[in-house]
């Protein structure tokens, strides 16, 4: 009996699309029989784990790619790609992103998709690294003067009492016109090539069984995701669960290859795009 271990971020994009593949409602038919354990884990955490090679499939984010290359191949299913929109940075009142020159700007982790494009499109700042879960906290305790919000933060911000100052999946796409890939599916390299065929085909059947049958989908989402609120859930995960899930195709290629290209923090890794086609 092979044991795979799947990361994911509690967030309720990618609780909905590995829903059914983690709850045994979708076959994974890989060279042998396998048992599968989730393993929920905030996105920077995620990124951490790779670095070691922890867990065989994971959820990353996708500017933390280049350091995990060498263990690790995309899926072509299971990114979350924003289409216009993305990560949202915020403060406690209106003011032009210029004017975030040398502040204190909290961000969800050094190796997120986030802070690269907090990097591409705001004036130098002091990043402050907080789960992504205490964005608001830290502005309002003082540790940091706005933030970088992910997750369902880029639409509670405003009930929160904090005002946009940039939406960066506006800025790459005003820039590139090509989707933001945030978070992509890996699959360890070791597990070899009918393995990792297998897991992307049993991914590939899990978002589509979540598409279909949305109910209890979003179900495990909200439980996931401690309780989130249904409407909140709803709205998520259709921005984040889209064709560009199902198979990043040429467009998502392109997005890769974009973001590796422009990003500001260098790498010590070459970035092959090894691609797993999804079925």
């Amino acid at each position: 009996m092979r044991h795979l271990t799947i990361g994911h971020s509690p967030d309720a994009d990618d609780a909905f699309m590995f829903y059914a593949l983690t709850a045994g409602l979708v076959p994974l038919n890989g060279p042998e029989p396998a048992e599968i354990t989730a393993v929920h884990d905030d996105i920077q955490s995620l990124n951490e784990r790779a670095q070691s090679a922890e867990l065989d499939i994971s959820q990353i984010s996708a500017a933390a790619y280049p350091e995990v290359a060498d263990r690790y191949r995309i899926t072509a299913c299971g990114s979350s790609m924003g289409e216009n929109y993305g990560p949202v940075v915020v403060a406690p009142h209106p003011i032009a992103p210029k004017d975030l020159a040398g502040c204190r700007i909290a961000v969800p982790g050094p190796h997120t998709t986030a802070f690269s494009l907090a990097r591409m499109y705001l004036p130098d700042f002091q990043p402050v690294q907080v789960p992504f879960d205490q964005a608001f906290d830290a502005v309002d305790d003082g540790r940091a003067h706005a933030a970088v919000v992910i997750h369902e933060g880029q639409l509670t911000y405003a009930a929160a009492g904090f005002s946009k100052v940039l939406d960066l999946g506006e800025a790459w796409f005003s820039d590139t016109g090509l989707p933001l890939p945030l978070g992509i599916n890996i699959v360890r390299r070791d597990l070899g090539d009918a393995w990792c065929h297998a897991i992307a085909a049993s991914l590939a059947a899990s978002i589509d069984y979540a598409r279909a049958n949305p109910a209890g989908a979003l179900q495990h989402a909200r439980a996931v995701g401690g309780d989130l609120d249904e409407a909140i859930a709803t709205r998520f995960t259709a921005m984040y669960v889209t064709n560009l899930t199902r198979n990043m195709g040429p467009q998502g290629h392109a997005a890769l290859t974009a973001l590796y290209q422009r990003s500001p923090i260098p790498t010590s890794h070459p970035v092959p795009l090894d691609i797993v086609p999804a079925p």
